[in-house]
């Protein structure tokens, strides 16, 4: 009788530890730049979206300048801009991830199609990855496959413009590559001629992209656009302009952005200006964005939920140099800073109602850390 019910005990117990729901993990992919040679590059940390801490899980050695980052809608995938900054033809990366243990894994590799890669996205079929060559002022089309493996560029479209910025602007620089919410639509971001450029994508058909040149946007000469992001509502959608420390608003239907604001990023004015990336919280009741040079902040405003426009919430000292990218973990509780000159990445808690930035106590070092993506993967 006794061994009936130790054995009983035994076999509920053991069902019973078998369908404990296993907590999702969220990782954070940190692009780096290594100095233009082979290095240690990408890495990987599992991010504790209760405390804020930071555990490295993973890490990819022998690859240069894996300046920026794109996971697959999938979550399967990473693709890095990779040979970045040196005077030659870029490339673009593909990894394999691990989402159990935090570690990815090389697939293969492509010759970018320019000159400094700096910007990618990934479209939500998987299949297709735009990158933006920032020196080559050009923007090319990969396919891929089931495997997540790159296949040569399909499709490379080449710019010549140039702005009143001699210094920067003497010829085109796309700066970025934002697929609209239906991933109908591609924007560029064009640093070098103050344009945003619209293309029409086509995900049937072997050279994707195609461009629609009643709905170039024409910023303000000298402005510089350079990151672009969506509102989750679709309606609305914000540059962030390097040169002019500026922020536009637009509102959007279907392929045309029409300006409804303009509004300044920085806290004070400044003879140079650096702004740099541009996100809004999942809830989209505010948008935040970095400004480098002298004043290294994250800018943070409101959102008014029925026009698009931005009110100044305030500034928020990011604690290192250069923040030329930053990410918000997927529950909204927290902002990830990433200071390139500084070797830092800080986290702030953010306070869902006031969108205000408190720093916590976790940070970590990281050689020049360039960029930061972040998925939350249910076990």
């Amino acid at each position: 009788m006794t061994y009936k019910l130790l054995l009983t005990f035994f076999v509920i117990s053991f069902l019973s530890a078998a369908h404990v729901p296993k907590e999702a993990k969220t990782f954070l992919f940190i692009g780096t730049y290594t100095e233009g040679k082979p290095d240690f590059g990408i890495y990987v940390f599992e991010f504790n979206s209760k405390s804020g801490q930071l555990e490295l899980t993973g890490h990819v050695e022998d690859i240069t300048n894996p300046s920026f980052l794109a996971l697959a809608p999938n979550g399967r995938f990473l693709y890095a801009c990779t040979d970045t900054k040196l005077p030659n033809r870029g490339s673009v990366t593909a990894f394999k991830i691990d989402s159990i243990n935090g570690n990815i894994q090389l697939i293969n590799k492509q010759l970018s199609g320019g000159e400094n890669p700096v910007y990618l996205t990934v479209h939500r079929n998987n299949k297709f990855v735009v990158i933006s060559n920032y020196t080559e002022g050009n923007v090319s089309v990969f396919s891929t496959n089931a495997d997540g493996s790159l296949n040569p560029y399909s499709q490379i479209i080449q710019f010549t413009d140039s702005s009143v910025n001699k210094t920067r602007q003497d010829k085109a620089y796309i700066h970025a590559a934002i697929f609209s919410e239906n991933n109908d639509f591609l924007f560029l971001p064009d640093l070098g001629s103050d344009k945003i450029r619209v293309f029409k994508f086509d995900s049937t058909a072997s050279k994707p992209i195609a461009p629609v040149s009643d709905y170039v946007v024409n910023s303000v000469l000298g402005s510089g656009p350079r990151h672009f992001t969506f509102h989750p509502n679709g309606r609305f959608a914000y540059c962030i302009e390097e040169l002019s420390g500026m922020i536009s608003a637009y509102s959007y239907t279907n392929g045309k952005l029409d300006s409804i604001q303009r509004i300044r990023s920085y806290s004070t004015f400044q003879d140079i200006y650096a702004s740099a990336d541009i996100h809004i919280s999942p809830d989209g009741f505010f948008l935040y964005a970095s400004n480098r040079q002298f004043e290294n902040s994250i800018s943070i405003f409101s959102i008014e939920q029925s026009n698009g426009k931005l009110t100044l919430v305030g500034h928020q000292n990011t604690f290192g140099e250069h923040p030329r990218n930053f990410t918000i973990d997927p529950t909204g509780k927290f902002l990830l800073v990433a200071n390139l000159t500084t070797n830092n990445i800080v986290v702030f808690k953010r306070n869902l109602k006031t969108g205000l930035l408190t720093k916590t106590k976790n940070e970590i070092l990281v050689p020049r850390p360039s960029c930061l993506q972040m998925r939350r993967y249910k076990c």
